[in-house]
């Protein structure tokens, strides 16, 4: 029986520096990701969208390893959003189950498509979570502004908040790649079964269209309160003129007195 753990450790990981560092042996590699064989029966994936999924090993190998990746992550946190999954192998047939595969091949290649689709779920976990904090926030506002019919949100943090949902999508529209098949699959069909398998039962498509989904119901928000922004601008702007027409109205008047 194979152990698989996913873990999203930060926002991003810088893969070529780690590359150059990196001693162990490694099978696979692209600017996304690096997949290394540290023994027979032992893997280690690192991806660039901040995940790093583990095959056979224990929790102080997964922590020495850890630490030696941190220096090379973006924004580096606390590890708590992780994923196991079992691999039962040398299987009569393939079977697929809520946390467990069971394979008759358990190749090289068959292990990395495993240990990719469990990291691609821990890393959807991750935006979902985000992408929800970020509709919370969205919602107090709407809600303060049914209750008392205006913005409880300044001109700059309104901007901060636009700046981060914008980078959200930003980062989660570079990684579109990761909900792809790998080449390996296409050009073998035990890889494609066990591949479009795995995005079924982790619900891979669903909830990354939800995570848009949610986004683009934030970005609508945003822009009426943008919108809502610059009507209260331009009216208090209105207001100051009228006021200064008004004083020089005032002056007008008092100068005419003077005069009589």
């Amino acid at each position: 029986m194979y152990k698989v753990l996913s873990i999203q450790i930060s926002d991003n990981i810088y893969i070529k520096p780690f590359k150059s560092v990196c001693v162990f042996e490694l099978a696979f590699s692209d600017a996304d990701e690096l997949f290394y064989k540290i023994s027979p029966e032992k893997y280690v994936y690192v991806f660039r969208y901040g995940v790093v999924c583990f095959l056979n090993h224990n929790e102080e190998e997964i922590t020495s390893f850890i630490k030696q990746l941190s220096p090379y992550c973006k924004n580096f946190f606390d590890p708590t959003l992780r994923e196991e999954f079992e691999v039962e192998t040398n299987t009569k047939e393939n079977k697929f189950g809520y946390n467990k595969i069971e394979i008759m091949n358990p190749g090289t290649d068959a292990l990395r498509i495993i240990m990719l689709n469990v990291s691609e779920s821990v890393a959807l976990d991750y935006y979902t979570e985000q992408s929800t904090l970020l509709l919370a926030a969205t919602n107090e506002q709407t809600l303060f502004l049914e209750q008392k019919g205006m913005l409880h949100i300044s001109g700059r943090n309104l901007k901060k908040f636009i700046g981060k949902t914008i980078n959200l999508k930003n980062r989660i529209t570079e990684n579109l790649y990761i909900f792809d098949s790998p080449p390996e699959a296409w050009d073998n069909e035990y890889l494609y079964k066990i591949d479009s398998e795995l995005k079924k039962t982790f619900d891979i498509q669903s909830r990354y269209r939800n995570i848009h989904e949610e986004l683009q119901i934030i970005k609508e928000n945003l822009g009426l309160f943008v919108d809502i922004m610059h009507h209260r601008k331009s009216s208090m702007l209105e207001t100051v003129v009228i006021l200064l027409i008004l004083v020089e109205v005032i002056n007008l008047i008092i100068e005419k007195i003077l005069q009589l």
